[in-house]
């Protein structure tokens, strides 16, 4: 049957779509712009120091545009997008939406306070908000059954190359340039890569790489789905400690470079080169190990899914809290290498837990709840918290020193308005702060670890619980 009449029938060919070359320059261009998803989305944690000095921003603001203010329209709008996406183009849909998110990363270099870098974050989770769900339709029906996982493996590296791309561009531009170019630099070939997708992806026809015999399953509606996760306590447990390990992950995360900076006298351009780089990459290490870990003790363990994310939290967290107590750099970066890889087995694991506790008809539903609970909760909620907390024991810090009259939370240690002994004591306050907030942070990874053995105590495996 030829493309053009199964784009017509919508026919179920069990056949990859377009010639091996096409396919992939088709997948190696949703990679890039899942890439990028992650670079503009995590750029502003690389460059924060000076945002925060240039517009005198507490860590709580910060939290904000890191936080709640990027995920406030991505969690609301993805749910909606992906049912967009399932009647709409979806080559359409991801193109004008890299193409959004690129110009709203440009536009937060041109921003002039809290309020304007405030709105421009909100339209970048507006635009990522179109990304994934569409274009997993997308390579799903690019490529059969058969070869979809390992496409879909591909895909999913955009996470690990945004994180680790994120901090080497960013800390290179703010080596030479500023922050506001760091953001128009690595904003603007995003315009260029919407129009390329625009312009040379084609739209599949939908279940074009499905068997022929292959029974598509009536889906289930949303309230029969949401019955399903209603009664699943494993699913509640799971969704609640993956929410405390993303409130802690990317607490953590919006903070760490800063910790690095007023702590260890790094400029954030270096920080981000020589040691945010590198945890990120650790990070990405994690879901593979865990996967291989689950694979070989699964045999004997059948509820090693859940126990290896579980013990990967429990020996994050002290590990963590070591890295914050170093007062050597090479031996906090060392912690925190291992512990990036511990905190992180969670991710591939718990998605196939929460499957596995629903029907066949309801996993997209499950999946779509599971990710607008832990966004909100976790990556709304954990960096404003951990924000709030650094300028609690920041302000602390400077009242014990009886500076509380003279300087604030959201002192610049940067600033040449003060004498240098107040530069001083403005960085050793920021340097306690995100210190003892980052601790309290990694608590959360304790709590997640408690909550999945807990959870274990209800899965069932191959049951419907």
């Amino acid at each position: 049957m030829s493309v053009s009449i199964a784009t017509e029938q919508g026919a179920q060919t069990g056949a990859s779509f377009g010639t091996p070359g096409y396919r992939a320059y088709v997948l190696g261009t949703l990679t890039l712009v899942y890439t990028l998803n992650f670079v503009d989305r995590i750029l502003i944690s690389v460059v924060g120091r000076p945002i925060i000095e240039e517009f005198s921003l507490s860590n709580l603001q910060f939290g904000i545009l890191t936080g709640i203010g990027f995920v406030l329209f991505y969690t609301a709008l993805g749910i909606p997008i992906a049912r967009l996406s399932e009647k709409m183009s979806r080559v359409r849909i991801i193109g004008v939406c890299v193409i959004l998110w690129s110009v709203a990363t440009v536009l937060c270099g041109f921003t002039v306070g809290f309020i304007t870098l405030l709105l421009a974050r909100l339209a970048v989770g507006v635009g990522e908000a179109g990304c994934t769900p569409p274009a997993n339709s997308l390579i799903s029906d690019y490529f059969m059954p058969s070869a979809r996982p390992a496409a879909l493996g591909i895909y999913a590296m955009g996470v690990m190359l945004g994180s680790v791309l994120a901090q080497l561009t960013g800390g290179i531009i703010l080596n030479v340039l500023s922050w506001r170019e760091a953001f128009i630099y690595v904003g603007a070939p995003g315009i260029l890569i919407g129009l390329l997708v625009l312009a040379t992806i084609k739209e599949p026809p939908r279940g074009y790489s499905d068997p022929p015999e292959a029974a598509k399953p009536e889906k289930a509606t949303f309230r029969e789905a949401l019955a399903q996760v209603t009664g699943s306590k494993t699913f509640w447990f799971v969704a609640l400690g993956m929410s405390l390990a993303t409130f802690g992950g990317y607490g953590l995360t919006s903070f760490k470079s800063l910790y690095i900076q007023y702590n260890f006298n790094q400029t954030p351009g270096d920080a981000a080169i020589y040691y945010m780089a590198p945890i990120s990459l650790a990070g990405a290490l994690g879901a593979p190990l865990a996967g291989f870990l689950i694979q070989r003790f699964s045999p004997r363990f059948e509820k090693a899914v859940i126990c290896v994310p579980a013990i990967g939290f429990l020996l994050s967290a002290p590990l963590l809290m070591l890295g914050y107590l170093a007062e050597d750099l090479k031996l906090a970066l060392s912690f925190f290498l291992v512990a990036g890889v511990l905190q992180y087995f969670y991710i591939g694991a718990s998605f196939s837990v929460v499957q596995s506790v629903v029907d066949l008809r309801a996993r997209a539903t499950a999946i779509a709840i599971l990710l607008f609970v832990i966004n909100l909760i976790g990556y709304g909620a954990g960096p404003p918290a951990v924000g709030a907390i650094a300028d609690i024991a920041t302000q602390m810090r400077l009242d014990a020193k009886g500076l509380g009259d003279q300087l604030s939370a959201t002192c610049n240690p940067s600033s040449a308005e003060l004498a240098s002994a107040l530069q001083e004591s403005c960085l050793s306050a920021k340097a306690f702060g995100t210190r003892w907030a980052s601790i309290a942070g990694s608590c959360a990874f304790m709590m997640a670890g408690a909550i999945y053995f807990w959870a274990s105590r209800y899965y069932l495996p191959e049951k419907k619980i």
